[in-house]
């Protein structure tokens, strides 16, 4: 029951962010921007950044890798690119909304695959998969050995996402473990060919995040919540004693400064991996 609650506002979390991000910012994609120098960290300019993301990425997919498998390819916006570009792309996403979006963009010209990455079942193999920032919710003992059966022989998996450090992440929690990664790596059937830390290229997304959460978001709550207590003071204070462990953990989550660029790159490492798997 708790994991159909989360997966019910997952998605309904997912529909309000791109509706949000579209309407209001131009925001097509739901991963991070890449914030080259001289690119002021403004909301605004998100979309810029997340455009720069997009074009590191293209301009690291090898010249042979022909067809792809997009691993939570969100809306559908980049897998669009890519076809656009001339390959052949299959898209993963066991969401339904953002299933919707990426079959109306893609139409017939590319398969989705509605389930977890674990869960594809297909008789066909790919010259790449891809994980851009999806990486991290898939378990590590199930990943490798999933994405070496989809490939073909000396395919590529490309990974563009955040691993923790072997440090305390307080409230930054997501990401493998990096020295576990690279453990399992190293016994698998694949070897690094590529590895470039963005990590400072990317921390101004946190800082963009908290800044919304603090200078809008807040406000807005605490504006919602004077007008409450105007009309209906006992319905508050029900909700508030009913939801006081869920309050008091987004309190500490979000509002203790704990959620900056600079906490992110002391706790994290953003990395973009390109690795080979082994004939």
């Amino acid at each position: 029951m708790k994991e159909s609650k989360r997966h019910i506002s997952r998605e309904i979390g997912l529909e309000i962010g791109h509706l949000l991000g579209k309407g209001l910012f131009k925001l097509d994609h739901l991963h991070y921007g890449l914030w080259k120098k001289g690119l002021e960290p403004e909301i605004l300019n998100l979309h810029i950044a997340q455009e720069e993301y997009c074009k590191f990425i293209i301009s690291h997919i090898p010249a042979e890798a022909k067809s792809i498998l997009d691993v939570g390819c969100g809306a559908g916006a980049f897998s669009k690119r890519l076809v656009d570009l001339g390959y052949k792309v299959d898209c993963v996403c066991p969401t339904e909304y953002q299933n919707k979006l990426v079959e109306q963009r893609l139409g017939k010209s590319s398969e989705v695959f509605k389930c977890k990455f674990e869960e594809v079942q297909t008789g066909k193999k790919y010259d790449m998969i891809m994980f851009c920032e999806s990486f991290q919710y898939i378990k590590l003992d199930q990943v490798i050995d999933k994405a070496s059966s989809l490939l073909n022989s000396a395919g590529y998996m490309l990974i563009c996402d955040f691993f923790k450090k072997q440090t305390d992440v307080g409230s930054l929690k997501g990401g493998h473990k990096l020295e576990k990664f690279m453990g399992i790596i190293t016994q698998s059937p694949f070897r690094i060919i590529e590895d470039i830390d963005i990590t400072a290229e990317t921390a101004p997304n946190m800082d963009i995040l908290d800044r919304a959460t603090k200078e809008v978001m807040i406000p807005i709550m605490n504006a919602g919540e004077r007008f409450l207590h105007s009309r209906h003071p006992i319905i508050l204070k029900l909700i508030k004693w009913k939801y006081r462990k869920k309050l008091a953990k987004a309190e500490d989550k979000y509002l203790k400064g704990k959620r900056t660029g600079r906490d992110f790159m002391e706790y994290k490492t953003y990395r973009f991996f390109l690795c080979r798997k082994d004939k």
